[in-house]
């Protein structure tokens, strides 16, 4: 009775699900998604809503799966099920409550013609015509993230708090990708404060209110 307790306390925590089954339940907005794959293969399609957190690149995938909420069930996947197999156990090893694989990844996806979110094509911004949109006479944030980026949601009220007293100019680095190269904004988010055209400071990462009202004055 022990075992067969532990054993469906484990499968409550890191169950799987086919791909109709999974999209089910990623149908509650309260349910968290997760693409574990490399950016390059979330670009060429992946499931609307996803965030992405590259479990090859470790130190990058432990700094974005910090921000989501370890309470609420998290849905993840990868091409094939594996590295999201992988992945699913640490993450529940480090305190989610509730991690469900999808069983075969995007490939078991697509198979069932499910829909998928592509790349999008947009005009790449010179860094040159970036710098010279910045006002010249103004304190500006330039916040620097992406909108599959989980410390990107989660700084998302700090921000929207702080254009109310400072201009907040945003970079959608996830699809300006060089343009982020240019700013050197390497990791999401990355704020820059420039004064006068100039940079005066940056953070990188998630931070309090405090600290960016502190650059920017």
């Amino acid at each position: 009775m022990i075992l067969l307790t532990i054993s469906f306390h484990l499968f409550s925590q890191r169950g799987e699900l086919d791909a109709k089954s999974f999209l089910d339940s990623i149908q509650n907005k309260q349910n968290q998604l997760l693409d574990v794959r490399t950016p390059e293969e979330y670009n060429l399609g992946h499931i609307e809503g996803a965030f992405q957190a590259d479990w090859n690149n470790f130190e990058q995938f432990k700094e974005r799966t910090a921000s989501l909420d370890k309470h609420k069930p998290l849905y993840i996947y990868c091409l094939a099920g594996s590295r999201s197999a992988a992945a699913q156990k640490w993450l529940i090893k480090e305190g989610f409550e509730r991690v469900i694989n999808l069983r075969g990844g995007i490939n078991a996806w697509n198979l069932e013609d499910l829909p998928v979110s592509g790349k999008k094509e947009v005009k790449a911004i010179p860094l040159s015509e970036f710098m010279t949109s910045l006002p010249k006479d103004k304190t500006v944030l330039v916040d620097v993230g992406a909108e599959w980026c989980p410390p990107c949601k989660k700084m998302s009220p700090i921000i929207t708090e702080i254009s109310k007293e400072y201009p907040v100019i945003y970079v959608d680095g996830g699809t300006q990708t060089q343009l982020a190269k240019d700013l050197r904004a390497d990791a999401f988010p990355t704020f820059i404060v420039y004064k006068n055209g100039m940079e005066a400071g940056r953070i990188t990462g998630v931070c309090s209110k405090e600290d960016l009202k502190s650059l920017l004055e």
